[in-house]
Order: structure tokens, then sequence, then C-alpha cells
């Protein structure tokens, strides 16, 4: 290769090794072998590569100054000199010198460029990087690359002109020229032309690294007068200011208000008809803290939409601590930068973005910029707190989302609600006609909507689960603070909306973490399942479920799996079933046994489930289902019933012939009084009370008239010999309340006389005969009393206790 570089060109080439790269590749010249080269303006070198790719090894730089103060400055078509170069990476530097009284000004031949962000790489590989030099400063005005809409730049001073050309690309024009001089009193103006619909990225001189101190800048934009720009800030900071104020000025045709003077932090302008200018102003900044001003912005382009006039009214007045955020698809996490036209949300003809939020206790009329409103969602916050129980206690509040909302064309993606309660107070949230189904693998939600349910409690976050209406679960009470979240899916929400009926309602503490009330259809099949899948219930949690019963069912209680599947590290894990029902049996099972078999439940039932800390990461899921069937009558139910009937009519007619005996004879039995028993008329206890079980105070001696009138009726025929029962005498203490008369079949029996013609009348409580016989002996109402006692003993599950007096059983 042989480069002659003529002494007036002012041009110095410099090959030299890339960074990085081992020296196993030369130069050679005349004068030996190099590992860089330069040439001077004037000079002519011959040299050749010692490898047959020098292009891995070696790049190039050249480097021509033009002096636009003192000299002729050369307008127009700057040129790529010299030619025949070596086939490797260039960087062509043009360093012009100017006055600060005279700016240059670049122009660039299409097709433009365009502004990327330090550290982009073009997709061709070919860049700009322009530099500002005011005095002894050096300003990084931005690097760009081809195919853009930036046509143009005017700097104040000189400037450094850098291209970047890979080894194998063919361009052989430098792509842009030096124009004019002209005074403009500002560190730069960026020209840049939109044609048709597009989107632009732009940013502040030095970004990130700052905007110069106290500088101001413009931009131009050239927009078509039949088409819209708006303009959005998407990272910008503030310096600290001592003097001045950080501003946006925009030059809007038609405006009343030109400049229109904007916050970093404000909404900028939007739906702009035609070309307008943007300039950023700096400050005097803090010297010991000067903070960084920078911004990076984005301008779009498009066709005026035909509905941009027309308003929906969105009326949040009667709400409180609501928020409605209408937005594009998949924000927040992803908000792309537009390479397109999008959509806009405006509530006012100028005041428009894809994200805009509405506060409640106000109205807005917005508009919508976009053809097509389905890339459009509605996201809702509410938040409901209660302080005072006493005045909380007594509302109850609808968890349904307003008619503000479900009116407007965009669909609802999320409602959440955030429920805040104190410490004692507990949060219960009920579905009285539509109910809840839990969605677990075996019973999926198919609704247009659902309900995600998380319970904030101080140790850790508990997610109770995911519902949907039309299910059998009719309140859920949990404790501290709920986030409910409404999401919605497909279409149907609109209609199903207006059948919402989630209510929610602050009550007492609680002891459970989670206590569910379950009211099954009667011909379904319920799963339900402890919360927190697929993680496993938290350690030392404990969860209950409420099963109603209907009177004339059956229910089945069965479950999913035969163990928990859990090793517990601390403490026990419990299964707990019970009924509701006096003298009920409590079911426990522990972690290390065998859960029930399929087992009826007669009654309302309670299955509670407490958590241990478990061993390495297992985890406790458990899953039950209820069934119910009719209630069938038994054979053997009525074989007993028939049974007792025969028994009942046995003892009719034994005192059937009771009572005709005693009629037809002439010595009827009398009871002889004793004076220490209390003759208070007998009560209704069908129990003795205590004190009086185990003695014999109630026990009279029965004997035939003949023993109390025998001596008369000697007298009278002297033939008579009466046959005597046992006396029993009466030596003991005595209750409160005399016991009641026993059963007539427990009196002396006599043979039935088949001829009697009159029965008398039956003994009832206005008999004043106070007679009893003897019952059973002090040994077996020892016994009696001892089964008694047992009876009314605690049978109740301290569990089931702690919710009575919570309220939560009915």
């Amino acid at each position: 290769f042989t480069i002659s570089l003529r002494k007036v060109d002012n041009t110095t080439v410099v090959i030299k090794p890339r960074s990085g790269v081992s020296s196993s590749c030369q130069i050679a010249i005349k004068n030996g072998i190099r590992f860089e080269l330069k040439i001077k303006p004037g000079e002519n070198v011959t040299f050749t590569f010692t490898c047959q790719t020098p292009e891995k090894y070696f790049i190039m730089e050249i480097q021509k100054n033009i002096d636009c103060v003192l000299g002729s400055c050369p307008f127009g078509d700057v040129h790529l000199y010299p030619p025949g170069l070596p086939r490797l990476n260039k960087t062509y530097v043009w360093d012009v010198k100017a006055s600060t009284k005279a700016g240059l000004e670049l122009k660039f031949s299409t097709p433009w460029l365009r502004q990327i962000a330090p550290g982009e790489m073009c997709p061709d590989s070919i860049s700009y990087k322009i530099n500002s030099c005011i005095d002894n400063a050096t300003v990084n005005i931005g690097t760009f690359c081809r195919n853009g809409s930036v046509s143009r730049v005017k700097l104040l001073g000189g400037v450094v002109m850098s291209l970047h050309l890979p080894w194998n690309t063919a361009l052989t024009t430098s792509g842009f020229n030096i124009a004019n001089r002209a005074s403009i009193k500002r560190l730069c103006i960026i020209e840049s032309i939109l044609k048709g619909e597009s989107s632009i990225t732009l940013m502040s001189p030095n970004y990130p690294l700052g905007f110069p101190e106290d500088e101001l800048m413009t931009w131009q934009f050239v927009v078509p007068s039949n088409m819209r720009a708006s303009v959005f800030f998407h990272n910008y900071s503030l310096s600290n200011c001592e003097r001045k104020e950080e501003r946006v000025e925009y030059y809007i045709p038609g405006s009343l208000s030109n400049p229109e003077v904007f916050k970093l932090s404000d909404s900028q302008p939007a739906n702009i008809a035609g070309s307008f200018n943007m300039s950023l102003q700096g400050c005097d900044q803090d010297a010991q803290n000067p903070g960084i001003l920078r911004l990076l912005f984005q301008v779009v382009v498009q066709h005026p939409q035909l509905d941009e006039n027309v308003t929906h009214l969105v009326d949040l007045s009667k709400e409180r601590n609501m928020t409605v955020t209408i937005h594009f698809e998949g924000w927040p996490s992803h908000i792309p930068l537009m390479s397109e036209p999008v959509c806009l949300i405006c509530k006012d003809p100028r005041t428009c973005d894809r994200v805009l939020t509405l506060a409640s206790g106000t109205v807005y009329r917005i508009s919508f910029l976009c053809k097509d409103l389905s890339r459009l969602r509605i996201t809702a916050e509410k938040g409901i707190s209660c302080v005072d129980l006493r005045w909380c206690q007594r509302k109850i509040y609808s968890l349904t989302v307003p008619k503000a909302i479900t009116q407007l064309p965009i669909r609802l993606h999320k409602f959440i609600w955030n429920l805040l309660a104190p410490d004692l107070i507990n949060i219960e949230i009920t579905s009285p006609s539509l109910k809840l189904q839990q969605h677990v693998p075996e019973q999926r939600c198919n609704a247009s909507y659902s309900y995600s349910i998380v319970s904030a409690t101080p140790e850790t976050e508990l997610n109770v689960g995911l519902f949907c209406p039309g299910g059998s679960i009719e309140k859920i009470q949990m404790r501290n603070n709920i986030t409910i979240s409404l999401k919605t899916f497909g279409k149907g929400f609109i209609n199903e909306s207006k059948h919402q009926d989630l209510k929610m309602s602050f009550v007492p503490h609680i002891k459970d973490e989670c206590t569910f009330t379950v009211s099954p259809n009667p011909k379904a099949k319920v799963y339900l399942q402890t919360p927190n899948g697929p993680y496993g219930l938290p350690p030392y949690v404990s969860i209950s479920w409420y099963i109603i019963v209907p009177s004339k069912q059956i229910a089945r209680l069965g479950f999913s799996k035969n163990r928990m599947g859990i090793a517990c590290e601390t403490g026990r894990a419990y299964v707990n079933i019970k009924e509701e029902t006096s003298g009920a049996e409590e079911t426990v099972r522990r972690e290390d046994e065998l859960l029930p078999d399929p087992r009826n439940m007669y009654h309302n039932f309670w299955v509670n489930v407490s958590n241990c800390k478990p061993v390495d990461k297992t985890q406790l899921i458990l899953q039950f289902w209820v069934t119910f069937a009719d209630k069938q009558i038994d054979l053997g139910i009525i074989l007993a019933v028939v049974a007792g009937a025969g028994v009942l009519v046995a003892i009719g007619l034994t005192v059937c012939c009771v009572k005709k005996k005693k009629k037809k004879t002439q010595n009827p039995m009398v009871g002889v009084y004793n004076s220490n028993v209390n003759t208070q008329m007998p009560g209704k206890k069908g129990l003795f009370a205590k004190g009086r079980q185990n003695n014999e105070s109630h026990v009279y001696a029965v004997i035939d008239d003949a023993v109390v009138y025998g001596h008369l009726l000697k007298e009278s025929n002297g033939s008579l010999t009466p046959e005597v029962d046992v006396y029993r005498p009466f030596d003991g203490p005595i209750g409160s309340v005399p016991p009641s008369p026993p059963p007539l079949s427990f009196r002396k029996s006599t043979k039935c006389s088949s001829n009697t013609e009159e029965e008398p009348p039956p003994l009832t409580d206005t008999d004043h005969d106070t007679y009893t016989f003897a019952h059973q002996n002090s040994g077996q109402l020892e016994d009696n009393g001892d089964a008694n006692k047992k009876d009314k003993g605690d049978t109740s599950m301290p569990l089931l206790e702690n919710k009575k007096q919570d309220g939560l059983v009915e």
C-alpha cells in the first residue's frame, strides 16, 4: 500500500494495533518492521503487512484539521480522504475550529441519522459521533446511526465530527456537509424531520452524564400538517439549582401562550398539529453538589383518530381511596419505547399519554387516540381500613367494580382491594348468593373473573388461594391485612359483573389464621385445599373449615391422600375432625399417622389442619373432598321401632290388667306415709339431683289394705289372715325435690281379669297419690350417676370452643 498525503490537506493517518490482540502481525516498510505507523501531512509512505488478515490486528485513524476561524471554511460535502486505504476498521475525525460568534451547521444527506444511547450498536456498524467544542470544553452532542430523522445539527463554536466505518464497508462518502456559519446563541439545535406515522428517541447532550450547567438547547421537529405529534419523557433527572429553574419550553403553532413552559415532571404536550420546537433549559448548579440534569424522550407522530373528539365520562366523585389507571397492555413490567404509533389516553385534548392515572373524588372526561382499543387495559386499586371496631363493625362494604369503570370501552385487567385492619380486628369475606369456589386441579375455575386472596401476616405472606363465583364457600375469615385482586378473563366479565355479591366486614379477633364456612350444594362434590399452594402451609399456621350439612343429607368426608406427607422438625402437625353435636367424638391424626378413611358425617362438622415446622423443604399440602347423599331408613332401625312398639303394647296390656284388678278387689292397697319425706309436688327433672342417687329416701314399703285395717276386719268376721309385703323403713337424708312417680309398669303385678267391665281413670299429675315403689339398688344408682356425669362432661375439643367464643358457629 502507498499513502501520499498533501501538506495542504492537513491530514494525518495512524495505523495502530487493536487493543487486546497479540502482535503476531507487523507492518513492513523499507526501513524495517513496525508495530505502529504514523503518516504526517506531506509524507509519502509505502508499506505491507506480514499477515494475510491485517484487519484482525490493526485499526486506522484518519484525522483532518479544518480552521474556520482564520482561514476559509470549506463549505460543501466532506470527502473521505485519502483514497486507496487498506481494508481496516477506520475512524475518520474532522476537527473543525470555529468562533462562538459564528456557529457551524452540519447537514446530513438522506437517509439522515438516528440517535442511539451510549453503548448501543448500529445495525450496519457505521456510526457518527458529534462533539461540540466551546473554548476548552467538549460536549458530546450524541452518537448516531444511519436511517433516522435527524437532518441537521447547528452547533455553537467548533465541532469534532467522527465517522466509524468497519473494514468491509463499501461506503465511499461521508454522508454530511458543512452548510454554513450562523450564530445560534445556544449550545446546539437539532432538526428532526418526521414523515408519516413514526417514532423517534432523542437524548440531551452528554447523556447520561449530565447536561452542561446553565445551557440551553433546542430540538426542531418538522411534522406534516395533517399529522399529530406527542412528546413522552421516559427517563430524566434534575440537578441541584442555586439560581434559575430547569424547565422545558415549547413553541407550538397556534398556541396562545408561546412559549408553553413545563417542568420535566409534568405530562408533556400531546396531539400537536404540525411542526413545533422544544427547548431544554439548565440552571446554575450548586458547586458542592451539582447533581445531574439529563433527559431521554420520545416523539410519536400519527394520523388524527376518528374518535379523538369522542369523550367518555368517568365519575369518581363519590369514590374514596381509589385510583384508576388506564394503560398499555403489559404495563408496568413491559413498556417498550414506541417504534410505531400506539394507543394514547387523553384527559384533555393536549394531555395524553400511554398511561393515565385517575384519582377518586374527581370527574374526568377522557378520550382515546387509538386505532385498536383492545390493546388498552384498566387496573384499579381501592383501600378500605378500620381504626375503631365499634364504628366499622356495623358496616358492610361491597367489593364490586364501580360502573364508572365497567362502562368504559376498555377491558378491566385487575381490580385490587387493600383491606387494612389494626391489631385484634380481623376481616370477613362473604359471598351470600353466588358463593365462592376454590381453584384446585380437580375443580378448576372457568368463570370470566377470579379473586386472588392474600393475607399479609407479620411473619410471612399467606396466599389464601384463587377463587371464582359459583361454589360453596359462603364465608372466609382471616387475620391481619388482606389484599383481594379481581382479575378478568375474556369479554364475559361485562355481563357477569352485574351479579357480583362479594362483601367485606370487620370482625373481632379470631384464633386461626383463616377459617372457611362451607355450605355445599347437596348434589355437588366439593374439593377444598390448604392455602399457600403450591408452596405449602407456613409453619405453625392453623386453618379451619366449618362444613354445613343439610338436615336431610349425610355428608361423606374423604382425603385425597392417606398421609400428610411431612416430617416435623419442631412441634406436631394435626388434623382434627369433629361433628357439632352433643357427645360427638373427636378424630385426631398426627403427621406420622394415616389420615382417616372416608366417613359419613350426620351433622355440621369442623375440619382443622395445624402445621408444625417441617424438616428440610417438605411442605404441608392437604386436600379433602365432601359429597352428600339423602338419608336412608335402615332396616335395622325399622325392626327396632317395631320391637319397641311391641314392648309398649305389652306394657299397656299389663297396666290395663292391674287397674282392672284394683277396681274389682274389695281390699285396695294403701301406702304407708313416711313423715320424713318431702311431700312437695315432683318436678320434671329427668336425672336425680346430686345427694339423692346414693340413698333410699324415696323408697316406700307397699302392703295390702289388710295390714293396716286387719284388726277391724278381724273384729267383723275374725276369719281373714292378710298377706304382708316386706316393710322397708326410711332413715336416710332427703333431697330438695321429691322424685317423680315411676311408671305404672313398676307396680306389683296381678293377674288380669278378662270380664272387667270398667277401667279406672289414669294417674295424672293432679292426683295426690304420692306413692313410689322401690327403685334399683344403690349400686345400680351409683353406676347410673357415673354415666350421667360422663355424658355431661366436657366432650368438645378446644378448637371448637374457641370458634364458638369467636362467634363463628351459629
